[in-house]
């Protein structure tokens, strides 16, 4: 019995230090992985590295978003990949940089109308770098302009820029004078907008007049013009409410004569309301100005009086009051001569002499009179010839026989006048 009692001590002992190993060797454990956990190193951010390869623009798309790149991948106007093969390493295609480049060049490029004689293509390219680099057009250091072809027996020229913004800030540039000549710039007839690409210039440089009027609320018509009055007359007499941001004068595209109405726009929109009340219904030779607006949306008649506005414009001579109209004995004629014809006493015998004659084609003049300029006096109706006919219906005779025509290269802008003030000498 003594042994079977040490038996089951021995046993309960060999229980309880087999107990005490294992969790000895747990505790071990938990030690371990808690200095484990403590010795690993803390994490430090990095920077995040800049790649070299994402978002970079390929040539000639710099100026391109990369939102504008991918559209226009997807309309198909950038190759995308043929099989996992570029287009630039397939048989018999262009590298990509030159084709992306001619892909473009539709975009980079403008039409330049009225090139005056005389123009070269490296004057051209110079003028409009200048021109460029100075109105604030270009958008980085350099020259704008790649390659200009000019074709100067027909008077135009194809000018190619570096990049589409730059092209399109080009635009803004019409109606700019270059030697003597006021240029029209335009999209060639090849041109197809970019997809999320302006086709129009956002910058309006001052003292240029464009000859584009884009369609806005502030578009103006003017119409019942003379078809005799060319493009300066025209605009001096619309500039008299303030300076134009633009003026299409439209043109037969045969003769080129004027059709007699337009379109036309103000730098200041403040004052068009006031320029239509003051130009519209006012009365040019036998004609009567209509003016109003030209859209749709904005278009409504003008309020308030016609206002009575002077208009100091050469050769022309506005008349507000319909009394005016009334044929008088008197016939005045203007944009004719010219002070230094005046100045010069052979110059001018001939000039009445010549006057006096063709007016007798038409009716029987009874006197002319021609105020000559007198140093250090301001004479009244100088560079104007009135010429004064035995009756109304012969004056009438000669005026629709005179108005329009042209004398010494200027077209002839004919009126009545009074009788009583021409026999007084009051002219104006």
């Amino acid at each position: 019995m003594p042994s079977e009692k040490s038996s089951r001590k021995s046993k309960e002992k060999k229980k309880k230090k087999k107990s005490k190993r294992s969790h000895s060797r747990s505790g071990d454990r938990e030690k371990r992985r808690y200095h484990s956990r403590s010795r690993t190193p803390k994490r430090h951010s990095r920077r995040r590295k800049v790649s070299k390869w994402w978002d970079v623009p390929p040539e000639g798309y710099g100026n391109i978003t990369p939102k504008q790149f991918k559209a226009m991948q997807a309309s198909g106007q950038i190759p995308a990949t043929i099989n996992g093969v570029t287009p630039s390493v397939l048989p018999g295609a262009l590298p990509a940089v030159a084709l992306t480049l001619q892909q473009t060049r539709e975009s980079r490029r403008l039409y330049c109308g009225g090139v005056p004689f005389g123009a070269t293509d490296d004057n051209m390219a110079e003028f409009f770098n200048n021109q460029m680099l100075v109105s604030g057009l270009a958008v980085s250091p350099g020259n704008p302009v790649q390659n200009v072809q000019s074709n100067p027996d027909k008077s135009f020229a194809f000018i190619e820029f570096r990049s589409i913004e730059e092209t399109t800030n080009a635009l803004a540039l019409d109606g700019i004078v270059f030697l003597g000549s006021s240029l029209k710039i335009r999209r060639p007839t090849d041109y197809s907008t970019l997809p999320g690409q302006s086709s129009n210039p956002t910058v309006y440089i001052p003292g240029i007049m464009s000859t584009i009027v884009s369609d806005s609320p502030h578009k103006i018509y003017v119409g019942g013009l003379p078809t005799y009055l060319d493009e300066d007359q025209v605009k001096e007499l619309l500039a008299s409410f303030g300076p134009l941001r633009g003026l299409n004068l439209v043109r037969d595209s045969i003769t080129g004569v004027s059709k007699g109405y337009g379109f036309f726009e103000y730098v200041d929109h403040t004052i068009t309301e006031q320029a239509i009340q003051g130009l519209n219904n006012m009365q040019l030779g036998e004609k009567t100005m209509i003016v109003q607006y030209a859209s749709t949306g904005s278009r409504r008649d003008p309020q308030g009086p016609v206002h009575n506005v002077t208009l100091q414009v050469p050769g022309l001579s506005s008349r507000s009051s319909a009394n005016n109209l009334i044929p008088t004995e008197v016939l005045c004629l203007m944009n004719m001569i010219t002070f230094d014809d005046l100045n010069d006493d052979e110059e001018y015998e001939e000039i009445v002499d010549d006057v006096k004659e063709e007016c007798n084609k038409h009716g029987r003049v009874k006197s002319i009179d021609v105020p000559r300029p007198v140093q250090g006096m301001d004479v009244p109706g100088v560079g104007k010839i009135y010429v004064e006919f035995y009756s109304p219906e012969d004056c009438t005779k000669c005026m629709n026989a005179l108005s329009g025509r042209k004398f010494a290269n200027r077209v002839v802008v004919t009126q009545y006048f009074d009788v009583d003030k021409y026999q007084r000498r009051q002219f104006v």
